[in-house]
């Protein structure tokens, strides 16, 4: 798999892992400009850890759902283009605004995924790629719903999370489920577990039908 531009592999601590050029922001190990890529604390690095085949070269535009304090969001922001962050609770957005301070290409925004009519006004249409990590039901709802800013052949990038469409339920019947309903709106290219990394997650890159 090529990395994006911008991402590299280096070595911390005797080991090879990944890194992004940009300033620090969650404790992570640096080594001059580049910090290390956490795959532990982001989905996104674990799919690019495990090797999926993630579609970016860098420099992409980009709309990340569920940004939270910010962790993955700042490595997405340090070799992507404009990055619109949309994160619903009110205190982690406030460490996102602080991540932003350094990073001119980043766009917090205290908004709710589940409605993208409410910040369709700030958003440019056509971004090349979404990066979904949301902790809700209708993940898959979330997705088609903000498929609108998407360019014609536009990518998903998409932690889904077992648990929090059902907990009772065997995470690969949630897993079908979920994928079912994506297929309605995006053409499903690579899945894969998360585990090591993260239990009851599933990596999915899909391109807009």
């Amino acid at each position: 798999m090529t990395l994006p531009d911008g991402i590299v592999r280096r070595a911390f601590d005797g080991r090879e892992r990944l890194a992004t050029s940009g300033e620090p922001v969650y404790g992570e190990p640096t080594d001059g400009q580049w910090r290390v890529w956490d795959a532990g604390r982001s989905k996104l690095g674990a799919m690019l850890e495990l090797g999926m085949d993630v579609p970016l070269s860098g420099g992409e535009s980009v709309l990340y759902l569920g940004a939270a304090s910010g962790t993955t969001v700042s490595h997405v922001a340090d070799f992507a283009g404009p990055t619109y962050a949309v994160e619903f609770a009110p205190r982690p957005v406030r460490d996102l605004v602080s991540v932003a301070a350094d990073r001119s290409n980043l766009f917090p925004l205290l908004k709710d995924a589940r409605q993208p009519e409410t910040y369709a006004h700030v958003v440019e249409s056509n971004l090349d790629a979404i990066i979904q990590d949301v902790a809700t039901r209708g993940q898959a709802t979330v997705a088609a719903r903000n498929a609108t800013f998407l360019d014609e052949d536009g990518v998903l990038l998409a932690a889904i999370k077992a648990r929090s469409e059902d907990v009772t339920a065997d995470p690969e019947a949630v897993y079908d489920r979920v994928l079912d309903e994506l297929e309605e709106t995006y053409e499903i290219l690579e899945t894969r577990s998360l585990e090591p990394y993260h239990d009851d997650h599933l990596g999915v890159v899909a391109r807009k039908q």
